[in-house]
């Protein structure tokens, strides 16, 4: 597929430089994504390369493109917001914008509470230990 002949379906820039700047086709940008996941602690990285996998998979087949473009360009986003090197490793993440929480729909909001559930036994405190130094159960 051609990123620039979907730029212009999608009134986005008007010259190559601007189209290679703005997306990435998908296979080089599935690269880079698992290529900077290299960076990210080990718990993180392995939770980001399986979500980036089925994703990409789970998007293969779509022929809108509309849906091609707003797929390309947020993961082109999350790509340009991971660091990458020494900082990865104390990378956290952000805060998702209100605004954006706002505009999800049913489906995403329920995927939103699986990832966080999901996530919550990998991110246990330090501390959350008793006076024996047993751990204590999830409540």
């Amino acid at each position: 597929m051609r990123t620039t002949f979907i730029l212009c379906l999608a009134g986005g820039p008007h010259s190559l430089r601007e189209a290679a700047v703005a997306l990435l086709p998908p296979i080089p940008l599935y690269r880079r994504i698992l290529r900077v996941h290299r960076y990210l602690p080990v718990e993180m990285r392995s939770l980001g390369d399986d979500y980036v996998k089925s994703e990409f998979r789970r998007h293969r087949n779509v022929s809108n493109p509309a849906h091609i473009i707003g797929f390309l360009s947020q993961w082109k986003v999350y790509l340009d917001q991971i660091p990458v090197g020494p900082d990865a490793q104390h990378f956290q993440g952000k805060k998702l914008d209100p605004t954006v929480f706002e505009k999800l729909s049913e489906e995403q909001l329920g995927q939103m509470y699986q990832v966080m559930q999901s996530t919550k036994s990998l991110w246990k405190p330090a501390d959350d230990t008793d006076s024996d130094g047993d751990r204590r159960r999830p409540r």
